[in-house]
């Protein structure tokens, strides 16, 4: 499966919160509770997608004319040569068949990927094993999730791997 892949425009932002939601409340169910999954939902709406955009090169993925995947990339915490990436999504239909590693390989060739030096990942309990096998290992000293329910995972894009 090949998805268009292209930045975020405004009027991607329904489609992008409503795919969100149902991700979370369909591959995320058994790793957090309602209430956390309701909390997210409330958070991330299409007003605060637009914001996010804004800040970042937000990225969506398009299947047969459907939004099917999110991802963006920005500053860690205006810290130069930091990045991080965020809200990757994924919508479990397409679960499983490259869509992830497509949006994965998208951020990773966005020029701010290009000039890190470091790159973190707040990955859900979810989703941990799937950014590992791209190469993010979890921060040291951090072994079990956050008191966001969130694992910290990190990559140096430049470092040697021999």
């Amino acid at each position: 499966m090949k998805l268009q892949i292209r930045r975020f425009q405004v009027t991607d932002a329904p489609a992008a919160a409503a795919m969100i939601a149902h991700t979370l409340l369909t591959s995320n169910r058994a790793d957090y509770s309602e209430e956390y999954l309701y909390r997210l939902i409330n958070q991330l709406t299409p007003a605060w997608l637009c914001q996010k955009a804004a800040m970042t090169h937000f990225y969506v993925g398009y299947f047969q004319h459907q939004l099917v995947a999110t991802g963006a990339i920005g500053s860690y915490w205006g810290r130069p040569g930091e990045y991080s990436l965020f809200t990757i999504f994924v919508d479990p239909g397409i679960q499983g068949m490259g869509g992830g590693r497509q949006i994965i390989q998208t951020l990773e060739q966005d020029p701010y990927f290009g000039r890190a030096h470091r790159v973190e990942i707040p990955a859900s309990v979810t989703a941990r094993k799937f950014y590992q096998h791209f190469g993010y290992q979890l921060k040291p000293g951090e072994t079990y999730p956050d008191d966001e329910g969130l694992y910290r995972l990190e990559k140096f894009p430049h470092e040697s791997l021999g």
